[in-house]
């Protein structure tokens, strides 16, 4: 299928889209904050430059859009137009996640994926994020958002 707009349109959309700050980011910030955790945010000395840094527990947070790191849920689900493009670079992205998780780990730190899917019930996200901050795992992700499907089993 092709693009219905121009590249030069495109670019300039994508170009919009932001890296920090985002929705979910600020969804999960605000849900911390209220709930007394206190962070640094987008540590850019850090590898991957987590979106939130609790130093004196040793762990980050990356709250990750599905489409962007590639997540198997619903929402990251490859476009149908220009697959030879999407493809390598969802993977590309997906590859560099993993190396920065592996180096933050190398370097003591503890890693917590935060998937924009299930932050659809906050609530159920928080508790996640907690167990995690009093844990001692070092590598975790919060559960995808189940969506229902149309049809029989909705």
């Amino acid at each position: 299928m092709a693009d219905r707009i121009s590249p030069e349109d495109r670019s300039r959309l994508m170009a919009k889209v932001k890296r920090s700050n985002t929705k979910p980011e600020m969804v999960v910030r605000k849900l911390m904050h209220a709930h007394g955790w206190r962070y640094r945010l987008h540590v850019k000395e850090m590898p991957g430059t987590p979106d939130i840094v609790f130093p004196s527990r040793k762990a980050v947070l990356f709250v990750n859009g599905c489409f962007w790191h590639g997540h198997t849920c619903r929402l990251g689900r490859l476009p149908s137009s220009r697959p030879e493009f999407w493809g390598p670079k969802i993977q590309a992205n997906r590859e560099r996640d993993i190396r920065k998780i592996d180096q933050l780990v190398a370097d003591g730190w503890r890693v917590m994926t935060v998937w924009q899917c299930s932050l659809n019930e906050p609530e159920l996200v928080l508790p996640q994020i907690e167990r995690f901050l009093r844990s001692t795992t070092d590598v975790t992700e919060t559960a995808a958002m189940k969506y229902p499907t149309r049809g029989n089993d909705a």
